[in-house]
């Protein structure tokens, strides 16, 4: 599918120009982290494709290098899967799940732009979104103000205040975000961070003067994470507006989770104490989404888990045993059984105390991972773990 030529669209101004690539790199006159221009969103082959790369392919996944769009990209992974699975309808529900993740590329194309538009549809409040997309000429001369990466200065904004309007002109212009190399993963974060505006962005970071939305993480910051599943670049992961301050201070407010959302986080950052506050461990909002798919964050590697159910979150039967699955942008798959039924009471799971705790010394950071919201759980892995995991 070839780009369509820009029609339309409100091309940026220098001022413009300077207050993105600062709000979201921290500097204009310096050129932005290079992976931010050369790496597109793309899947891995289409169901009924062959990909001679490799042996093993998921039709349903994005696939990326390990680099600072990955997180940016896993949010994105996860309402594709929450697509496949949970909104296209028909559905019959005895369709087993690898059925549901097995789509052709036009599928996998209309997971794609529904996914960007119900995002930008968030971030705006359901009542606009704005697409920034690169044209061919330059409207920003290179300076000592401003260094060109060829994208920003090239961009044109195009405003929508209806969903249907925002999802027509996604599907038009789809080759812009899937070209590779391109700067796909950008125009989706710069629309995210122009949808929100970036005087809202820079108040949600609630940060010094001069703080940017990036940070130096390898697979990017949870402020982005953040952004595009909630709306809100915010660092804080607890529930609602907690007041901080001592008796030499004022209480300040921090804006953390303000509603539950179709999709939910889990966080575990190992034994780093600096970074395991309480603000930064999600709370129930996060953990318990509408639907059963989460982003995950696990020692700063990201990926997704997901189950088919969609009563897991709602029945606590059904939370018993049941099946997980994990994916990450690498190509990684993994599946495993989680099983609660040894909190009940009277339910013996056969080891002895000792072995117990020999058993949650020797845990996998993911298993670590999967504990934050299943506490107590024993979780059986399908297969070997894939060497890819590389926690």
């Amino acid at each position: 599918m070839s780009k369509l030529k820009l029609v339309g669209g409100r091309p940026i101004t220098m001022d413009e120009a300077i207050e993105l690539r600062q709000t979201v790199f921290g500097s204009a006159a310096s050129p932005p982290r290079g992976e931010w221009t050369r790496t597109g969103i793309n899947f891995g082959a289409a169901n009924g494709v062959r990909h001679p790369a490799t042996l093993f392919e998921y039709p349903y996944g994005l696939r990326t290098p390990r680099n600072a769009t990955r997180g940016m990209q896993s949010v994105l992974q996860a309402f594709i899967i929450k697509h496949f699975i949970f909104d296209v309808k028909p559905r019959d529900k005895s369709v087993p799940l690898e059925e549901l993740l097995k789509p052709t590329e036009a599928e996998q194309a209309q997971a794609l732009y529904l996914a960007i538009s119900d995002i930008l549809w968030n971030i705006g409040e359901k009542t606009k979104a704005i697409f920034t997309l690169p044209g061919e000429a330059s409207h920003i001369p290179h300076s000592h103000v401003y260094f060109q990466d060829n994208v920003t200065e090239k961009l044109y904004f195009f405003e929508f205040t209806t969903l249907d309007e925002l999802q027509i002109f996604a599907k038009r212009y789809l080759p812009y975000f899937t070209e590779n190399p391109g700067p796909g993963a950008l125009l989706l974060l710069y629309s995210a961070v122009v949808t929100r505006g970036m005087e809202n962005l820079r108040n949600d970071l609630d940060a010094p003067k001069g703080a940017h939305l990036m940070g130096p993480y390898e697979e990017g910051s949870l402020n982005i994470v953040t952004l595009l599943l909630t709306g809100r670049a915010t660092p804080y992961l607890h529930n609602g507006v907690v007041y901080v301050g001592d008796e030499d201070h004022y209480a300040l407010p921090q804006f953390g989770i303000l509603g539950r959302g179709s999709i939910g986080l889990l966080v575990w950052e190992g034994e780093n104490e600096a970074m395991r506050s309480a603000s930064r461990q999600p709370g129930s909002r996060l953990k318990t989404p509408a639907t059963p798919v989460w982003v995950s964050c696990c020692c700063g590697h990201f990926g997704v888990l997901f189950n088919s159910n969609r009563e897991l979150l709602r029945n606590y039967h059904a939370e018993k045993r049941f099946e997980l699955h994990y994916y990450t942008l690498a190509g990684c798959y993994l599946s495993m059984t989680v099983d609660n039924r040894q909190q009940e009471e009277g339910v013996d799971d056969g080891q002895e105390d000792g072995e117990r705790k020999q058993n949650d010394m020797v845990s996998t950071p993911l298993e670590r991972l999967i504990h934050t919201k299943w506490m107590e759980a024993k979780i059986t892995y399908h297969g070997p773990l894939p060497a890819s995991l590389n926690f």
